[in-house]
């Protein structure tokens, strides 16, 4: 069977270590997956926590892929990453030094145990929804059929307000091959 290639939505956030330098590192290893090339990817933004064991901010950025990797193949290698980066999964809403999601994989809906697409959640996180929208204001989210930038405009002005954008862009340390 040919595959052809999928564009995929990833969020990354850190909050523990060199926050900054851990977004550039993941991102720079989710450029290097086989069949995978980073096509952008966002500005930082530094956030506040969500879901109330993490203490300290976060930073928070978006990529968009191509990939011949299936979803299940995707999510199990940007595991990998973590795991390689020092993620601790004991704890949920727990600090991190890495944590890598996948938002969208094309128009697919999942709903199994190992994957479910598009990300449950993503339609109520201003962390994901503004650097997103930054690189993929059209994208759609296949559930609700809004873009990803209409999503994002729909969000409380007290949560947007809450997160700052850093001039930096994260794509300035996307390797080039």
């Amino acid at each position: 069977m040919v595959r052809c290639m999928g564009h995929a939505a990833i969020s990354l956030g850190s909050s523990l270590g060199d926050r900054i330098g851990l977004i550039e590192q993941a991102i720079g290893a989710i450029d290097k997956l086989k069949q995978t090339r980073v096509l952008a990817a966002s500005s930082l933004y530094e956030t506040p926590p969500v879901g109330g064991k993490a203490q300290n901010k976060f930073i928070n950025a978006c990529v968009l892929l191509d990939t011949m990797l299936s979803p299940l193949i995707l999510i199990t290698a940007l595991q990998k990453i973590e795991h390689q980066m020092g993620r601790n999964r004991q704890e949920r809403w727990a600090d991190r030094r890495i944590d890598l999601d996948l938002l969208l994989y094309d128009e697919l809906v999942i709903r199994d145990q190992n994957c479910i697409l598009p990300h449950p959640e993503m339609t109520q996180r201003a962390f994901v929804l503004l650097p997103l929208a930054e690189i993929a204001p059209h994208m759609k989210h296949p559930v609700t059929g809004q873009t990803i930038a209409e999503l994002a405009n729909a969000l409380p002005r007290a949560e947007v307000d809450s997160i700052k954008r850093f001039s930096q862009k994260s794509s300035e340390s996307v390797p080039r091959r």
